[in-house]
């Protein structure tokens, strides 16, 4: 008993010696104040550097951890309570990840163990495990506490391998997609230069299906056949997903609906920015994707292989996004072909919303910000059970469960961050309208203070001419720009929609 009794007071604060509290809290404290000093850095190498839509999805990364870090302290404020929250034991016998030790070995002996319930708990875990003081009160009553004390440390460890594996799989999607199309800046430099010399010559005249945009999506297979249309679709996603005829196609058709004063508008530059704002938009975790975390934590049930089949969601969703978005493309040349035979000049795609799922080119941001997050979380789910209770855990099941589980993780990532989201930053520019990133910033802010002075200019105008014959001068002068304004704002409210709608 005094040996007891010297364990359980060695095991308070009260009774450990002040070197081994002082050498844990120091290292806690310095391995947090090296993980915000990386994160400062990096944000004013951004801002140096003049990335601003990467330094606001630095931002935004942030403010997921802190989120993070909040539901874990709420976890620790509030673990007395939960321990404190009794429930009869024959409600921890349904919808169990496991299987427990006494139910396969057919022995019943409730008298003895109390096994508490635990999220994604542990086999065989009696109820006295760590549970300290309130454990004993709820078994005093009959009952078992809401969640043991161990079962409160997994979740911390959970949420930290979350936490760490978003990050991660973040950064890598942001890294894929740029490299990827960083490689496109030698074709907009080509187009650049040969721009120059066609400036000289007089446009030819060019029979349609000579064009190689045509030859690809439209001259050939899917001509006569839409299934085999969109079957060329889902393939091609996998190699090549976005050709030189194809950027060079829907470079031109974008510059001649939206900018056609501007025939050297460098769309390559404004591609990459626009994928930064997207990104921005992608890193984040939204209250509906928490909503899919708390139903998959409910149905990962013993028997059920939930773990396994989910695996297969974000890959279809994922194989559906590519196909359509190469199917935007094939829609393109398709409207061409049907109604010209020659054409003088360059091929030229008229951007449409009727393309796109609902008229509604956003949807598809959705959808690739809920697999890469569904991709991150199962990643993490599997690391996180690895490390907590081992390879040969209930929870992890079978080798042949396990690795293709991993092999569709793996290529979830790499086909998403390095084809689909860059086949979305070009495709996406196919829609009716442009985004507000096709303005530099300080265009964007000189243009909009502009037009600030100009409002308030015209009122007085407008009010000091009250009564007086004539429009006000300037009037006719500033249309053309009004004109422009008024587009830009539009664009700009139609990306902060999107933004808010994902948040």
């Amino acid at each position: 008993m005094a040996e007891h009794g010297g364990a359980a007071e060695a095991a308070t604060l009260e009774f450990t010696p002040t070197w081994i509290v002082a050498a844990v809290c120091s290292l806690i404290v310095c391995i947090s104040l090296f993980a915000e000093r990386c994160l400062h850095y990096l944000g004013k190498t951004l801002m140096k550097k003049n990335q601003k839509p990467l330094y606001e999805a630095l931002l935004k990364v942030k403010e997921e951890l802190m989120l993070l870090g909040f539901i874990s302290l709420l976890l620790t404020v509030f673990q007395g309570k939960i321990q404190r929250t009794c429930i009869p034991p024959g409600w921890t016998d349904h919808m169990l990840p496991c299987q427990r030790v006494k139910d396969r070995a057919g022995e019943v002996n409730a008298t003895k163990h109390f096994v508490t319930t635990q999220v994604l708990g542990r086999i065989g875990r009696r109820l006295l495990s760590g549970g300290g003081a309130e454990a004993e009160l709820c078994q005093k009553k009959g009952k078992v506490p809401l969640l043991s004390l161990e079962a409160i440390h997994q979740l911390h460890i959970f949420i930290f391998v979350l936490a760490i594996t978003h990050v991660i799989f973040s950064a890598s999607t942001m890294l894929l997609g740029g490299a990827k199309i960083h490689q496109w800046k030698l074709w907009e430099d080509e187009i650049q230069k040969d721009a120059v010399g066609k400036g000289r010559s007089r446009p030819a005249v060019t029979r349609v299906h000579q064009f190689e945009f045509i030859k690809d999506h439209f001259k050939g297979i899917g001509k006569d056949s839409i299934i085999l249309s969109w079957l060329h679709s889902f393939v091609k996603q996998f190699y090549g997903s976005v050709s030189k005829s194809d950027y060079r196609t829907m470079r031109l058709g974008f510059i001649m609906t939206h900018c056609s004063t501007n025939p050297k508008f460098d769309f390559h530059k404004y591609m990459v920015r626009v994928l930064e704002s997207d990104f921005k938009k992608v890193v984040g975790i939204s209250w509906y994707l928490w909503v899919f975390v708390v139903i998959f934590l409910l149905v990962n049930v013993n028997g059920w292989h939930t773990y396994f089949w989910i695996a297969f969601l974000p890959l279809l969703l994922l194989l559906a996004v590519g196909t359509k978005l190469e199917h935007v493309i094939a829609q393109l040349a398709h409207d061409v072909a049907e109604k010209n035979s020659a054409i003088e000049g360059d091929l030229v795609v008229k951007p449409s919303d009727d393309h796109f799922w609902l008229g509604q080119p956003k949807i598809v941001l959705y959808l690739i910000h809920f697999i890469l997050f569904q991709n991150a979380f199962e990643i993490a789910f599997f690391f996180w059970i690895l490390s907590t209770y081992g390879f040969n855990s209930c929870i992890m099941g079978q080798v042949g469960f396990i690795v293709p589980r991993l092999v569709i993780g793996v290529v979830i990532q790499l086909l998403c961050s390095y084809s689909t989201m860059p086949l979305y930053a070009v495709v996406t520019q196919m829609g009716s309208f442009y985004k507000k990133e096709i303005f530099n910033d300080h265009v964007q802010h000189g243009v909009l203070e502009w037009a600030q002075k100009v409002k308030m200019r015209k009122g007085v105008k407008e009010g000091a001419a009250a009564g007086v014959a004539g429009p006000a001068n300037g009037g006719d002068s500033t249309a053309g720009l009004s004109v422009k304004i008024e587009m830009m704002k539009r664009a700009a409210r139609e990306d902060n929609d999107a933004g808010e709608s994902i948040e």
